[in-house]
């Protein structure tokens, strides 16, 4: 009998274990070769598709990729998904037979009821493609074969992730058009876009993405039916409605159950709560580029198209509203200062002391500024800051709500009340003017004794400045729509007073449906 070493027992053992994983690495990769060439021999009964292996394919899908990587919008995502998963076809194999794909292309065919064009999703293609594979007699190589499982694949990705990411994400980041945009927006990540690797159900997929808002579903109607606004153009109707479609794909609306909302075109504030306005008020908003509405979706100059926002214009954004200034002070900007306040200065003394603005130099009060030439101070040579003390003058009202921003603007009251009387309310600095101030409070404080001090102390002549904590943060969104469905399902228009309607559907142009004739 023969005995073998400690040493020699490993080294035998170790070469069954290495071939046994080599036979079974050759049988699984023989397997999966053989599922492939089986599943589209069996589903198209085109003899060459038996000669189909995985390894085969994933070589030339890999050339495929590298040819057409410009064409595909997230190139690097789909290929690092492929690679990870061994590059199986995963549309072919699981959604071209049972119709799925040719559904796909069904659906991108009509993406213009979404104001969008079918060829962004290559449903034409997609169908074409399909038409070879499962034709018995569409494909007559191996190199044929792996080619147009390729490009099948690579197209059905590339668009039903596009396709996707349209309708729930819009096909602009408004971030990248605007340039006083401070809204919380979601975009597509690789875990959304995962989703589309992982269907299912695909007709219930694509059913779950057309957006639900009612007034998407609106518009949505308004644009298919070919709604024409009375006074309007139908062409100018159609495009309103398209970028109005599109603001509602972007991912940055409320998800609180109540918070307060401005539509800057609308001139408007609303507090909203679960789903219902509960206060309604008119606004002043920033002025504006396009005021006097020269520039309308129908006609504008060239030099509209991009965003060049008026130095006054309130800026878009979502934020917290936690406290609430009683009798503020106002720190007058420097823009408001050089333009304004020395100018006023300059042509009466008594300008400053009249409107209870102190003056400071170094942070240091200046005693008496009504000696001081204002006619010799510009912006240029303007050593002071300016404050502006609580009154019956105050620019601000008897009372601020403040939310942090990067644009320093805040909700307030007002002194002068006559233009909430205007139809064109887009007048202030910058800050949004309230048309109801101490009802603003009353919603958010609730009629508590927060409430009742900021009712007492804004009854007060020359009261001292008072801040009061909310006892919880409300949200704050400022927004800009110009076409949406009221409560009785009637289209509101307004007009684009920043000329951001302009902006956008120069953005969109290569996205939207063709122009109508």
């Amino acid at each position: 009998m023969i005995r073998l070493n400690p040493v020699k027992k490993i080294t035998v053992a170790f070469s069954i274990i290495v071939l046994s994983t080599l036979i079974l690495t050759f049988q699984s990769c023989k397997k999966k070769r053989s599922e492939m060439a089986n599943v589209l021999f069996k589903q198209t009964h085109n003899k060459i598709f038996r000669e189909v292996t995985a390894e085969g394919f994933a070589e030339v899908f890999k050339k495929v990729f590298s040819d057409e990587r410009a064409q595909l919008r997230h190139s690097d995502f789909i290929i690092n998904y492929y690679e990870e998963n061994d590059f199986r076809p995963v549309f072919i194999m699981d959604h071209l037979f049972n119709g799925d794909l040719q559904m796909a292309a069904d659906y991108y065919a009509q993406a213009d009821e979404h104001g969008l064009k079918s060829e962004l999703f290559d449903a034409d293609e997609i169908s074409e493609l399909i038409h070879r594979l499962t034709n018995k007699n569409g494909i007559k190589t191996v190199d044929e074969a792996y080619h147009d499982m390729a490009e099948l694949e690579l197209v059905a990705a590339n668009s039903l992730i596009n396709y996707t990411n349209a309708l729930q994400y819009g096909v602009i980041n408004p971030k990248s058009i605007y340039q006083r945009y401070f809204m919380a927006t979601k975009r597509p990540d690789s875990l959304s876009m995962l989703r589309v690797f992982n269907i299912d159900d695909m007709q219930n997929y694509l059913d779950s993405i057309q957006p639900k808002d009612p007034q998407y579903i609106a518009l949505q109607k308004a644009l298919k039916t070919d709604f024409t606004e009375p006074g309007m153009s139908k062409e100018e109707t159609k495009r309103i409605l398209m970028v109005n479609l599109e603001r509602l794909r972007w991912r940055n609306k409320p998800f609180e159950n109540k918070y307060v909302i401005v539509n800057i075109p609308d001139f408007t504030l609303d507090v909203m709560d679960s789903g219902k306005s509960v206060l309604k008020m008119k606004v002043c908003v920033g002025q504006g580029r396009n005021m006097d509405n020269a520039n309308t979706l129908d006609a504008y100059n060239d030099t509209c198209k991009i965003d060049k926002p008026y130095e006054h214009e309130t800026p878009l954004l979502n934020s917290l509203i936690h406290s609430v200034d009683v009798n503020p002070v106002w720190n007058i900007p420097k823009s408001i200062a050089n333009k304004e306040i020395i100018v006023e200065a300059a042509k009466d003394r008594f300008y400053l002391a009249n409107k209870g603005i102190n003056v400071y130099q170094d942070e240091r009060l200046v005693s008496n500024p009504e000696n001081i030439d204002w006619s010799r101070i510009t912006k240029q040579n303007l050593p002071y800051e300016f404050k502006q003390q609580p009154g019956a003058d105050n620019s601000l009202g008897k009372i601020k709500f403040l939310f942090n921003n990067k644009s320093s603007v805040y909700l307030h009251d007002t002194p002068v009340k006559s233009a909430f009387f205007k139809k064109m309310r887009a007048v202030s600095h910058g800050c949004v003017r309230l048309g109801d101030p101490q009802g603003l409070a009353l919603a958010l404080f609730g009629d508590g004794e927060k409430y009742k001090t900021i009712v007492t102390d804004m009854s007060e002549d020359n009261p001292d400045p008072t801040t009061i904590y909310l006892p919880k943060k409300v949200p704050v969104y400022i927004t800009y729509v110009t076409c949406w469905a009221d409560e009785n399902g009637t289209l509101q228009f307004r007009n684009d007073v920043y000329g951001l309607d302009i902006v956008l559907y120069e953005h969109l142009l290569k996205y939207i449906r063709q122009e109508i004739n």
